[in-house]
């Protein structure tokens, strides 16, 4: 039941690029820097050395910032053109949490300067990148070019422990018990077969939390009714209806059992869940 949070080394968008050759005060040839295809003083470099420009500005646009998960396009390559991979290419964006180390460190300062819905190139040189690592299509050293898309900004979702007091307790003939903190929507119920798009927080019964969705800014996708989750989701969700917010009283029995879950759950753990199902499809 515990979904640990994945931690990447970036990948991200493609643009086609030359070099640029740049010359010293004494008017001979310097080193070549990767060119974009804009006006010189529309790139900016910072203090790291990451260099963008923002390709397509959106003023309206919410202005992301460290700690907010956002969905981006991209892809990249390396400064002879070469692309090495591109989330358009699988028709799929791609989610991270800014400033979390996800992702590379040019990533993480990258997106902090875009607003919802803009376009950039990045321009990160391999202090910022991989260094000295080899990649495979990534060689030691690379300076790596992104043509990014921010796409959305996802928003923690308002969560707060569930209080059941001054509500029913419903104890089911398997021991599971429960408490409907919300109805959700009646006519939008969960059927065995469907996938369910739920966010959770786990507690034991002393109230020590030891997993929570909330905090990943990510729901769980799980089949109504079907396995890959403990006795307890198999048995509530098939209850729930999209919108609803429940507290549920999992017997060990119906959790990890005897076993536990080393290092995060004990043995014979008796389990407590907050869960609201947020999609049906």
């Amino acid at each position: 039941m515990k979904v640990s949070n994945i931690l990447i080394a970036a990948s991200v968008c493609l643009i086609t690029t030359v070099s640029a050759e740049t010359t010293t005060t004494t008017g001979k040839p310097g080193k070549k820097k990767p060119a974009v295809a804009q006006k010189n003083n529309d790139t900016i470099t910072t203090k790291s050395g990451l260099r963008y420009v923002i390709t397509k500005k959106n003023p309206t646009g919410t202005q992301a910032k460290k700690g907010d998960k956002i969905e981006a396009h991209y892809t990249g390559t390396l400064t002879n053109g070469k692309k090495f991979d591109s989330s358009r290419d699988r028709n799929q964006t791609f989610g991270f949490v800014i400033g979390n180390q996800e992702v590379i460190a040019g990533w993480d300062e990258g997106f902090a300067y875009l607003k919802e819905g803009e376009t950039a190139t990045f321009i990160i040189p391999d202090s910022l990148g991989y260094g000295a690592r080899d990649m495979g299509d990534i060689p030691p050293h690379s300076t790596l070019i992104f043509d990014v898309e921010l796409v959305k900004i996802v928003k923690p979702y308002p969560y707060e422990p569930f209080s059941g007091k001054g509500k029913d307790t419903i104890t089911l003939a398997s021991g599971l018990k429960y408490i409907v903190i919300e109805p959700g929507d009646p006519a939008v119920k969960a059927t065995t077969g469907q996938m369910a798009s739920v966010h959770y927080a786990g507690y034991l019964m002393d109230g020590t939390m030891f997993d929570n969705s909330f905090q990943r800014l990510e729901t769980i996708s799980v089949e109504v009714g079907g396995g890959g989750v403990i006795l307890g989701w198999q048995a509530m969700l098939p209850l729930m209806c999209k919108g609803m917010k429940v507290r549920v009283i999992i017997p060990a029995a119906m959790a990890y059992g005897a076993k536990g879950y080393p290092g995060v759950i004990p043995p014979n753990a008796t389990l407590i869940f907050d869960m609201i199902l947020m999609e049906l499809k």
